[in-house]
């Protein structure tokens, strides 16, 4: 497996990857309503692309197949982190956060993480600061603020 910088002619394949993964892998924890106003299938490439191309956003590719991607903000804010519904527990997620934690400049890392992806966050020395609901359309989805120190604080 290789990790790799996004590049704009990725947008179409880490959409279809996100759409696909959310509603497979997140629907253990989540109705399919909230599934649906989470990871629509009118996903906007051009709003995307530019999300993806400011932060530093990587992707995993595994013979020719892209099996996840994760980007973060300059702010030390992890934004996505997907894996492929087909290669999960594999350490994909995992290789993807190093290589996204390794670049952060700040003193910590901040994301929100879904009900699923929660444990994994805890197992990478993530807090929970809140639970919180967030509204889509009028649905309520569940997720939690979490941070993890990565540098000593120096006073």
């Amino acid at each position: 497996m290789i990790i790799r910088q996004y590049a704009p002619t990725d947008c179409e394949d880490l959409a279809r990857l996100f759409y696909n993964t959310v509603h497979t892998i997140n629907s253990k924890d989540y109705t399919k309503e909230q599934l649906n106003v989470w990871a629509t299938d009118k996903t906007d490439l051009e709003v995307w692309n530019t999300l993806l191309s400011e932060h530093y956003t990587v992707v995993a590719v595994k013979n020719n197949i892209i099996v996840g991607f994760g980007d973060i903000d300059k702010s030390g804010y992890l934004d996505k982190l997907f894996v492929h519904k087909d290669y999960q527990r594999r350490g994909i997620a995992t290789a993807i956060c190093n290589e996204l934690e390794s670049i952060v400049e700040e003193d910590k890392i901040m994301t929100h993480a879904s009900i699923t992806a929660k444990p994994f966050f805890e197992q990478r020395g993530f807090n929970v600061i809140k639970e919180q609901q967030v509204i889509r359309n009028g649905i309520a989805l569940t997720n939690y603020v979490m941070e993890k120190q990565v540098r000593q604080i120096s006073i």
